[in-house]
């Protein structure tokens, strides 16, 4: 147990303030992510050091593709999340009702990452947010030794959490579903609205951190096209058109095995979709092989990177991130931390 940061006193309670739902949490109870609970007037993460789940990941896993391309990164997880996506691929862990997990200080966690060989830390699986206090401390040991950090979120978090972890975030993944439509985020998701979602996008690049964004694509439910093309306009106007997109296919999962899994061709409407608006680099994801897997020089049409679902088979990028041919800005952050591909290890 540690105490929280971020909440301000009310007379009957606190009010937290890390995620956008900003709960009002009474004596001996709970925010709504289960894991920030008021004892004695005093709000405290009970999932602090209490690690979940832990592997040693190739960055493209969480997706990144246009960050560090190539390297291993060490992903970490605490139990719960701020979410109740009915379609989870980690619900065995982001919808538990009582924490789990190892013992592990920030110190120890950064010296696992240094043992397997891993170039940074990413806090994945559930959500950073509801474990902010152990991301941060851990990101900034990291940092002190040289690594780099990245969240995967789903990016309902207040600017002031952005504030508190941005000196030491250098890139996020933020993960939307359905492409961000407020009816499928409160009857599928239990998220009463989506605009802090991209209030804290436009708040990331503000601060620095370089941000890619993937969209899970679900038939019936989470498919539509007019969808998609509000999404991508946003991104290409408020995010710039060099930002990644990654649409991801659904496979039945949890409360939603009675749902088909996402074709390919599905996928690749969405991707024109996202063309048309103007943007880049957007590609597929859990769909191995599919072309769009690859980054392509958009100025030669050289590949640049070649990739087989979430590995490197074969990077060709020149030392600073450029393409070889052309020498073309393909908007590679990280750099000096890139690598030629990994494989995944798990504990």
């Amino acid at each position: 147990m540690k105490e929280a940061v971020m909440y301000s006193k009310l007379k009957n309670g606190v009010r937290c303030n890390l995620c956008a739902r900003r709960c009002v949490i009474q004596e001996g109870e709970s925010g709504f992510c289960r894991v920030r609970t008021l004892r004695d007037g005093v709000l405290y993460s009970s999932v602090y050091g209490l690690i979940d789940g832990m592997a040693a990941d190739p960055i493209e896993k969480k997706p990144l593709f246009h960050f560090a391309p190539g390297s291993r990164t060490f992903s970490i997880s605490t139990s719960s999340c701020n979410f109740r996506c009915q379609f989870c691929l980690n619900y065995h862990s982001s919808q538990r009702e009582t924490p789990v997990g190892e013992r592990l200080e920030p110190a120890d966690i950064v010296s696992l990452a240094k043992r397997y060989d891993c170039s940074g830390l990413s806090y994945t699986y559930t959500e950073p947010t509801i474990f902010m206090e152990l991301a941060h401390d851990t990101a900034k040991i990291a940092h002190e030794e040289g690594m780099y950090n990245t969240f995967v979120t789903n990016g309902y978090m207040t600017t002031e959490a952005i504030d508190y972890i941005a000196p030491y975030l250098d890139a996020a993944t933020v993960d939307f579903k359905g492409s961000g439509n407020k009816e499928f985020y409160k009857n599928y998701m239990s998220v009463p609205k989506v605009e802090p979602i991209f209030d804290a996008l436009a708040h990331m690049k503000e601060k620095g951190v370089f941000v890619e964004i993937t969209n899970l694509i679900i038939p019936e439910i989470g498919d539509h096209e007019d969808d998609t093309r509000a999404m991508a306009s946003w991104i290409e106007e408020n995010l710039g058109s060099l930002t990644p997109l990654h649409f991801t296919a659904f496979s039945p999962m949890y409360k939603m095995t009675h749902l088909p899994s996402t074709p390919a061709s599905t996928l690749e409407r969405h991707i024109k979709i996202a063309k048309d608006a103007g943007l880049v680099f957007v590609y597929s994801g859990n769909i191995p092989g599919h072309d769009y897997e690859n980054t392509f020089c958009p100025s030669c049409g050289y590949k640049a990177v070649e990739r087989w679902s979430v590995y490197m088979k074969k990077n060709n990028l020149r030392e600073d991130g450029h393409c070889p041919k052309c020498g073309h800005d393909l908007n590679i952050a990280g750099a000096k931390w890139m690598g030629q591909g990994t494989g995944l290890l798990r504990f």
